[in-house]
């Protein structure tokens, strides 16, 4: 076997060999949708193998102009009635081709997006990503990129918790779990099983550890380029609740599931040279290298604008409370975990991370914003800001926007957005934040059941 495919990947050559042997009977094809989640098809391995691998597979474009019910909605201008909601292409990316060891006879892999008459999907998450690195290569530098993904784990069902409506649900833990072998260990069976077949489907997996919250987990897999890191986050995701729903259990990453603490997706970034040289470090303060405080200084100066990319949702926003480690404040420190950035590692390990993602965020679009920020810095040689000290919940500065209306403002009023996504891109995912709103706006709460019902 190649190192590929010792590894969890496979090269098309190995496929058909896997197909013609039995092994593998089914490819899933997949694209990132606009919420990050894996949407595509399910198709005969020697339909693949004969058609899809040469000439792709059409779906329907409205699956970039849904909400998350899977609802059409207006706003869009690559996808409506009135354009006939007609197909765009998903071309298979082979250097994504992996086996999918908690299915069956099962290969997968992602797909770009193509229109029938040629070009790019402008607004396809994937698509973004692979622009912003562009714009990295041309500079001769690349993005590696870790993602820590926290979700907590409930003995529920999926159905049995739909059914209940999310209410009295059973954690897997019943007390903080934070660092606690003993606590971890209750749950050690699904963490195992998971840890696993992520490492079967050609993963790096590094760690295993209990957080906070009720049942609240996280599993840490090695970083990697940025592309390959984004498509790992999404399969991982995806596979993490088929696996666990199989167990008879179930897993949510939403931002905040409940009063307690909610669910992070730190996102750690680092550049190097297109030969593999890290770039960041250097001889000045901090041990940065001038590129590596100017790209830092880009973070901070687009935080706030593209806040909207790192936090979607409606949910998201109530994870910024203070002192929950969640951030509120647009600072940079060393080590510091109150600020929005935190400068870790050395020399060479020398890296960002940014702390404002939950576990609710698309990658591709939290890792382009960090590209295109690190840009903005970098090509405007910002200064550096000397990093915080002390407790960042009360530095007093400027803050996250604390809800999605205040993001998508300051989304769709941000030149650096506008410049560095395109104008149908801003439009495409401002439109996608006001059908949220709207639809949010419209619903009767429990909150509001429980308060008014009877007293008002």
């Amino acid at each position: 076997m190649s190192e590929r495919a010792s590894t969890g990947f496979l090269s098309a050559g190995e496929l058909r060999d896997e197909v013609d042997s039995g092994r593998i009977d089914t490819v899933l094809l997949a694209i990132a949708d606009m919420q990050g989640r894996l949407q595509g098809k399910r198709l005969s391995a020697r339909y693949f193998l004969d058609e899809v691998l040469h000439h792709g597979s059409e779906g329907c474009n409205y699956l970039l102009a849904v909400d998350v019910d899977m609802n059409t909605v207006s706003g869009y201008s690559m996808s409506s009635w009135d354009r006939g909601y007609g197909d765009f292409v998903m071309k298979p990316d082979l250097a994504t081709l992996r086996r999918v060891p908690w299915q069956e006879g099962t290969a997968m892999l992602m797909a770009d997006l193509a229109w029938e008459s040629g070009g790019e999907v402008a607004a396809s998450p994937r698509q973004i990503l692979r622009r912003q690195l562009g714009r990295l290569a041309q500079r001769g530098l690349a993005a590696y990129v870790g993602t820590e993904l926290e979700f907590c784990v409930y003995e529920d069902t999926y159905e049995e918790a739909w059914k209940r409506a999310y209410r009295d649900m059973s954690p897997a833990n019943l007390y903080n779990v934070d660092y606690s072998l003993l606590g971890t260990a209750r749950v050690e069976p699904l963490l195992r099983r998971i840890r696993r077949e992520m490492e079967g489907a050609g993963m790096y997996v590094e760690s295993a550890k209990g957080e906070c919250n009720l049942g609240q987990h996280e599993i840490v897999f090695r970083y990697d380029e940025a592309l390959r890191t984004c498509d790992n986050h999404s399969v991982y995701k995806n596979g993490a609740k088929e696996i666990a729903a199989q167990e008879g259990k179930s897993i949510t990453f939403m931002a905040k599931p409940n009063q307690r603490e909610g669910n992070s997706c730190h996102v750690h970034i680092s550049l190097r040279s297109l030969d593999g040289d890290p770039v960041m470090a250097g001889e000045g303060p901090y041990g940065l290298s001038p590129l590596g405080a100017r790209f830092i200084a880009g973070q901070l100066a687009c935080m706030r604008e593209l806040t909207l990319l790192y936090a979607p949702n409606i949910n998201s926003y109530k994870r910024y409370v203070p002192g929950s480690f969640a951030p509120t404040a647009v600072r940079w420190g060393v080590d510091n975990r109150t600020c929005s950035l935190r400068l870790v590692g050395h020399g060479r390990s020398l890296r960002v991370e940014n702390r404002v993602p939950g576990g609710d965020v698309n990658p591709y679009l939290a890792v382009s914003a960090l590209v295109a920020a690190g840009l903005h810095g970098i090509e405007n040689e910002l200064p550096l800001e000397g990093a915080f000290e002390g407790n960042a919940y009360e530095s007093g500065g400027e803050t996250v926007p604390h809800t999605l209306r205040d993001a998508l403002a300051l989304f769709e009023g941000s030149k650096t957005a506008r410049d560095a996504f395109g104008e149908e891109v801003v439009e495409h995912y401002a439109n996608n934040a006001r059908v949220e709103l709207a639809a949010f706006d419209a619903a009767v709460t429990d909150w509001e059941l429980f308060r008014g019902f009877e007293r008002m």
